[in-house]
């Protein structure tokens, strides 16, 4: 009923990547429940002391990272994700270089969104991997900022679609002019997503980066690689987002394909985006009132399995 013209597909591919990825976390689960117990158990601390053969671990640990993989999502199990939020209605480490490079290169632009999203959930990858108290805190801090900062991304892509009935940024030039407001809010997320200090992003994107650097096990050449890598994803992310405020707002406008009239944001959309907009700058500012939330919940990971 609602989205694009493909939409049938896109929701078909979303159920079926979904439902695979469940699956196989529900199969690992229950692995980890009924493994070798009187009495099955899902609790998490009762599990972490569990001991299984090296072979069910392996069995487990695999069905735990396809799932993840395509939850996540990890290249090559992204592809359900631009198609999804391509055609959604708005309502409703290699990985950060490609998916960047991927973003910059696509012309619509909830494809192009859709790609950014795949690039910063390579930062998420990062952190785990790190496997150090900033690592994992700047993890789930990135999955945090990042869904607000994707919510906003995609209202106001649904928003700027209602005026100018088009998501191609190459017939969007010039709208700058007619809807100042959605200019300014589509700017101000756009800071946020590039990581622009006193926003949520910059802290779990430095958290990760620092992260990574306190691990005493990896080797100074592994750590400068990775470094790199995120350097490149940290400089390819302002070029795709500047490059769609210019090629959306700036220039001559397409009056052909656009409406005569773009009426600018209302009070009830500006509302809307202000509250997603308030916990960016909140956590931005001052990050340890969402990090204490977890942060016990990392120090017995890392105490129960790593150190």
């Amino acid at each position: 009923m609602w989205g694009g013209k493909r939409r049938l597909y896109a929701a078909t591919k979303f159920i079926l990547y979904t439902a695979a990825g469940s699956l196989f976390i529900l199969i690992g689960g229950l692995i980890m429940a009924f493994y070798n117990s009187n009495e099955s158990t899902f609790d998490f601390q009762l599990l972490i002391n569990k001991t299984y053969p090296l072979e069910l671990e392996i069995i487990v640990y695999l069905s735990f990272l396809i799932a993840y993989a395509v939850k996540l999502p990890i290249i090559p199990f992204h592809t359900w994700l631009p198609d999804t939020h391509g055609e959604a209605h708005y309502s409703t480490s290699i990985q950060i270089v490609y998916a960047a490079l991927t973003s910059l290169s696509q012309r619509n632009l909830k494809r192009r969104i859709a790609y950014s999203s795949v690039s910063h959930m390579g930062f998420v990858l990062i952190g785990i991997g790190s496997i150090t108290n900033l690592g994992l805190n700047g993890a789930i801090l990135q999955m945090i900022s990042h869904g607000l900062i994707g919510a906003s991304f995609f209202f106001l892509a649904g928003i700027s679609y209602d005026r100018t009935r088009t998501l191609v940024l190459d017939q969007m030039g010039g709208i700058g002019t007619s809807m100042p407001k959605i200019f300014t809010l589509f700017s101000s997320c756009s800071m946020a997503s590039l990581a622009l200090p006193g926003m949520s992003g910059f802290i779990a994107e430095l958290m990760i980066f620092l992260g990574v650097i306190d691990n005493p096990n990896y080797s100074f050449l592994f750590k400068i690689i990775i470094i790199i890598i995120q350097g490149i994803g940290i400089i390819l992310t302002p070029i795709y987002l500047l490059s769609m405020l210019r090629q959306m707002f700036y220039g001559y406008k397409f009056s052909n394909t656009l409406t005569p009239y773009l009426m600018d944001a209302g009070p009830r959309e500006i509302f809307i985006l202000i509250c997603l907009f308030f916990p960016i700058i909140g956590i931005g500012i001052y990050p340890n009132f969402v990090l204490s939330i977890w942060n016990s919940k990392v120090n017995f990971i890392l105490s129960n399995n790593f150190f």
